[in-house]
């Protein structure tokens, strides 16, 4: 990856999965666009921080976009650090990717795990539009955590809105992802839910905070195996997700949801098998 320039989310945010999904062919990748630094400083992450990152690198869209396609991928996740520092957040360069890798390869899926765009909604029915199969932003926490655990420049209502507006703008499938062990409530994680399904999503990741470095949050509570099987049989069957994926070492970007979209949008589209295993 170094190589070719590029960043992945796996190894700038100290992802647990890293082993696991590393080995093996997956026919699935996480690539992180626009640099390695964020604008922001969350508490709960790991990734490098700083008020004025590099300047993206121009040709980046172009070889992430040849590199997915000779990889010959079935499913890619695009992510990418905050970039406020950006006029449109960056929104332009996520789009320019897609645009290119469909291009180079239309079968293979691609979903956009984006930041908030600082609530700018052009930016985000602009990248809507570009081609993308999934728009997954994530709300990260309950309500009443969101100033102990993002940074103030994020919000609760600013990610919904983000997500909302996706939906509505172009029908895409949605999707966002909760930390648990954070000192929420099972009231909080119910009511969080609902005004997320409100908002249109279509699926639901949630897993274990676990604190990247000394310096971070601490960890509130180890959620038990069994209460993530709760939360995802309440996710599916009372809230009305289409799927849910819960578990300890469940992130936003989770090989498991990403088979589950990859065949429900083949499927969808007659064409079940996946361009990796054909």
């Amino acid at each position: 990856m170094r190589s070719l320039k590029l960043n992945t989310v796996c190894e700038e945010a100290q992802c647990p999965n890293i082993g696991e999904c590393w080995n093996g062919d997956t026919g699935t990748a996480t690539v992180m666009l626009l640099g390695d630094t964020c604008t922001r400083g969350c508490r709960f992450c790991a990734v490098n921080t700083a008020r004025t990152p590099p300047p993206p690198d121009p040709d980046e869209p172009e070889n992430t976009a040849a590199a997915v396609a000779a990889w010959g991928l079935g499913y890619v996740v695009l992510t990418s650090v905050d970039r406020d520092d950006m006029p449109d957040g960056g929104a332009e360069h996520f789009a320019k990717t897609v645009r290119t890798l469909k291009k180079l390869r239309p079968e293979t899926l691609v979903e956009c795990l984006v930041p908030d765009f600082q609530g700018d909604l052009a930016a985000v029915r602009h990248l809507s539009s570009s081609g993308l199969d999934v728009f997954a932003h994530n709300v990260e926490t309950v309500s009443r955590l969101q100033r102990r655990v993002r940074d103030p420049r994020a919000g609760y209502e600013q990610s919904l809105s983000v997500l909302k507006e996706a939906k509505a703008h172009t029908g895409v499938l949605t999707k966002t992802s909760l930390m648990l062990g954070l000192g929420e409530t099972d009231a909080e994680v119910e009511q969080t839910m609902a005004d997320i399904k409100a908002a249109g999503v279509d699926i639901l990741t949630l897993g274990q905070y676990l604190q990247p470095t000394e310096h971070h949050l601490p960890v509130e509570e180890y959620v038990t195996p069994e209460k993530f099987d709760h939360w995802r049989v309440y996710g599916e069957r009372a809230i009305g997700f289409s799927y849910v994926a819960s578990g300890p070492l469940v992130r936003s970007s989770y090989k498991a949801g990403e088979f589950f979209v990859e065949r429900k949008l083949r499927a969808a589209r007659g064409n079940v098998a996946s361009p990796s295993q054909s």
